[in-house]
């Protein structure tokens, strides 16, 4: 039996793929070159048509003619087509390589796809499976198909080449890595998509070499664009092709220990850069799903940033001695009051970095850390574990603590649990998002907490804004009227002659006129008579009354002063405060 089976096996026919099958059934191949031309395609790894058209078979001129003739699809000289018109958003470069393809148009819910070989269904499924939507097929001639895909990865390689390059920018032996443990998936990518990773180092050192404190990558329809908050405003730097926005948003989801394949919801993350054998700078990471691609926003967590001392923050001499003389109590409740950026946490890691000693114990909960501080106890809050502000703030209680930190009071329980710490022997220091000071015990009291508790454990509430500062090297007087001046918020005494306002200039040394940012600050401690404006239950404009006569400036005010002294400009203290 056996051996009448074996010749049999032998005699079995190739499973020749659909191109093969189409020129067989018009007579422009036969089985014999074909089974040989797939044999070898197979073997060596190549696409059956290059391996057609590599032998002579036939012509690519003559492959496009018939299969357009077979499959009745139109037939179309790509060489004719203006490159730089093709739209290059709606289908992956590295799927068009691989499938020797180029996406013409969009139709309703169809892709016009330019190919070679329309019986490939392998590249037709997963350019549905990919874009969710259907393809039609027109026909190219297989040579020129290769060329233009091939100037396209050229040119996308080329013009992010062509922004690393620019400038001063040495990779010496910087690296992007995760911000907890290696992961060794991420090393493949980093080998294929050599021009993406330089892309983003650059990115990431020139962000950091620019002080900026986040990045923007934004997908638009037909742009791709990268922007850095330098000094509180946003400015665009680069404008990458748009081609790249997968592979990008991939690369940084991969180093930030992100699910790369979850596009339709946020995701957050962190990832640091190495530079040099003993420097390290962490990114926090966010992700969010746009109409047209993931937006990613990295924000540069420096540490050096809450160990530059409170004087480098630009508090007033009496302002900073009321906030040591509060940091130094044994116990009650600090709170720091702004929007988001303004600098909130850097305040209270400055104040954490001066209570930071060896006979202390601190705690802090934050969503997430964004400063790593030695010495001090720091726990990342994780909602989908069940792991929120007040739990940690209870077993915090269970730890022994001499001072805590709260990221953020966002609800009662968060608040009632802080407020009974502060009351039994803790000093705590936490975040509200409010305008100014006195307006932040009216939010805790609609918060929904008692007038006693407020009045009892809060000791004192900093408000605070950060303001661009001039430039010291092209900053030049500038002449206001005095009747700008008192609309301002000048009185009339103020303005005597003795000193002048500046403006912006702009030089190579600073941002339109402005180099780093100042803190403008409201430092309201809570007095017996602002405890008895508490218990009776009254309004915040009767605490920013009192406030007032007890010598505490308002943010205004407080801007005014630093505009005054030439740290800022008037237009940018009119510009962050409100009255």
């Amino acid at each position: 039996m056996a051996t009448v089976d074996s010749p049999q096996k032998a005699a079995q026919p190739v499973a020749l793929p659909g191109l093969a099958r189409a020129l067989m059934s018009v007579d422009k191949l036969n089985q014999k070159t074909a089974e040989e031309i797939y044999k070898k395609s197979v073997s060596g790894r190549s696409s059956f048509i290059a391996e057609l058209i590599g032998a002579n078979v036939i012509t690519s001129t003559d492959l496009a003619h018939t299969l357009s003739s077979i499959f009745g699809a139109p037939l179309l000289d790509v060489q004719a087509l203006d490159r730089e018109r093709l739209p290059h958003d709606l289908l992956d470069l590295k799927l068009c390589q691989a499938y020797r393809v180029v996406v013409l148009s969009k139709r309703n819910n169809r892709l016009i796809v330019a190919t070679a070989d329309p019986t490939n269904q392998e590249a037709a499924e997963k350019i549905k499976f990919t874009t969710q939507m259907g393809v039609d097929w027109i026909i190219a001639e297989y040579d020129k198909l290769i060329q233009l895909v091939d100037a396209a990865a050229k040119s996308s390689n080329e013009a992010l080449d062509s922004i690393v390059s620019s400038g001063d920018f040495e990779f010496g032996d910087i690296s992007v890595e995760e911000a907890t443990e290696d992961n060794n998936e991420a090393a493949p990518n980093e080998v294929e998509d050599a021009p993406v990773v330089r892309f983003l180092h650059k990115m990431l050192l020139d962000a950091f070499n620019m002080r900026a404190s986040d990045l923007h990558f934004e997908p638009y329809e037909h742009s791709y664009r990268v922007r850095f908050r330098i000094d509180g405003e946003l400015r665009e730097i680069a404008s990458p092709p748009i081609a790249i926005k997968e592979k990008l948003a991939s690369r940084i989801k991969v180093i930030s220990r992100l699910d790369i394949s979850e596009k339709r919801v946020p995701q957050d993350g962190r990832m640091k850069l190495k530079v040099g054998p003993d420097r390290v700078i962490d990114f926090r990471v966010s992700t969010l799903p746009t109409l047209f691609g993931e937006k990613i926003v990295i924000r540069i967590l420096d540490p050096s940033s809450a160990k530059l001392g409170i004087d480098a923050l630009g508090y007033e001499p009496e302002e900073k001695e009321r906030l040591l003389q509060a940091i130094n109590r044994p116990y009650g409740m600090i709170l720091v009051t702004g929007p988001t950026g303004s600098g909130k946490t850097v305040s209270l890691y400055t104040c954490l970095n001066l209570l930071n000693k060896p006979g202390v114990n601190i705690a802090t909960a934050e969503d997430p850390s964004e400063i790593n501080l030695p010495g001090v106890n720091q726990v990342n809050v994780n909602e989908k574990a069940g792991l929120t502000f007040a739990v940690a703030l209870k077993s915090f209680l269970r730890q022994d603590p001499d001072i805590i930190m709260v990221g953020e009071i966002r609800d009662l329980e968060t608040a009632d649990i802080s407020i009974k710490a502060a009351q039994t022997g803790h000093l705590v220091l936490s975040t509200l998002h409010t305008n100014d000071a006195p307006t932040t015990l009216t939010r805790m009291r609609n918060m929904g907490i008692a007038p006693f508790n407020i009045a009892s454990s809060v000791i004192l509430i900093t408000a605070q804004r950060l303001a661009r500062r001039l430039c010291p090297q092209c900053k030049e007087p500038a002449d206001i009227p005095h009747e700008t001046l008192v609309e301002a918020g000048y009185r009339d005494e103020e303005i005597d002659g003795s000193w002048v306002t500046y403006r912006p200039v702009g030089c190579s040394a600073c941002n339109n006129g402005y180099k780093g940012r100042v803190g403008i600050y409201q430092v309201m401690p809570i007095s017996e008579e602002i405890q008895r404006i508490i218990l009776r239950d009254g309004s915040a404009l009767d605490i920013a009354e009192q406030a007032r006569r007890e010598g505490v400036r308002s943010l205004r005010e407080a801007g005014l002063h630093k505009a005054r002294i030439g740290l800022t400009s008037l237009e940018e203290v009119l510009a962050v405060t409100n009255e």
